[in-house]
């Protein structure tokens, strides 16, 4: 497949606030022949904020490598844009406009947060690298004080906003965050969930995983809760808040 076309062109293109621009349609998926996903069905309207929910081991991080092209979808359909994309590459959905931010942030930590947006050039659409900084800076300005520190010895929220940053100058339709909180101070936590908040305000379509749910449900428009390779509960975050227990996904 390569002639996946850009998902913003969609997503800008006529789709309404409830049509969905991504959707998985009874997605199986296997490690060594072990079914890890088991029939998941779900829908992200183009320009909201769905999360999924659940304890380490649900599927969830793999849900997302499956809809990043990085996993094989064994059984049923992935659809993006209405298109069925099964096999695309990780290349092509990136193209697209399609954004993974993985669990473990993905940054390159012997390399300076300057290099690191330096390398977002070659796949920002022509972007130069003054553009890419000012866009980076203007969103995190502490980065702009450490932009010749290398990435490794930021702290963990620091590199965790140099992650986004990267993700964000590329101009995504469908970005997809793995386990944002993870190791970060609360509040941290609440100031890069007001910038998803933004960011999705901007009409980008963001699928986020997360094992513990208070501050994510508070900028959700649509909340899942995933067990056992399954969609078990899907509905309004309030919802979703009021059955969840503490001890099962945190507070």
């Amino acid at each position: 497949m390569t002639d996946l076309a850009p998902l913003n062109a969609a997503a800008r293109g006529g789709m309404g606030p409830d049509s969905p621009l991504l959707e998985l349609r009874g997605v199986h998926a296997d490690y060594d022949g072990i079914n890890v996903l088991h029939g998941v069905d779900l829908s992200a309207p183009a320009g909201r904020v769905l999360t999924v929910l659940g304890p380490n081991g649900a599927g969830k991080s793999t849900m997302l490598r499956v809809i990043a092209g990085l996993h094989p979808v064994q059984a049923g359909d992935l659809m993006v844009a209405g298109r069925r994309v099964n096999g695309a590459s990780p290349e092509e959905l990136a193209r697209a406009g399609l954004c993974l931010i993985p669990e473990g942030r993905g940054i390159f930590p012997n390399l300076t947060v300057r290099e690191n947006l330096w390398m977002m050039t070659y796949g920002a659409r022509g972007a130069r690298l003054a553009e890419i900084e000012e866009a980076a800076f203007a969103r995190f300005p502490r980065l702009a004080d450490r932009r010749s520190q290398v990435a490794g010895t930021l702290s963990g929220g620091e590199q965790q906003m140099l992650a986004l940053a990267r993700g964000l100058v590329t101009d995504p339709a469908l970005l997809l965050l793995d386990e944002l909180s993870m190791g970060l101070a609360p509040l941290v936590v609440e100031q890069l969930y007001a910038l998803v908040a933004q960011v999705a305000a901007e009409g980008v379509t963001i699928v986020v995983v997360e094992q513990f749910a208070s501050i994510v449900l508070g900028i959700a428009d649509r909340a899942a809760v995933m067990s056992g390779g399954r969609i078990v509960s899907l509905g309004d975050p309030v919802e979703i808040a009021a059955t969840l227990s503490g001890t099962y996904l945190g507070k």
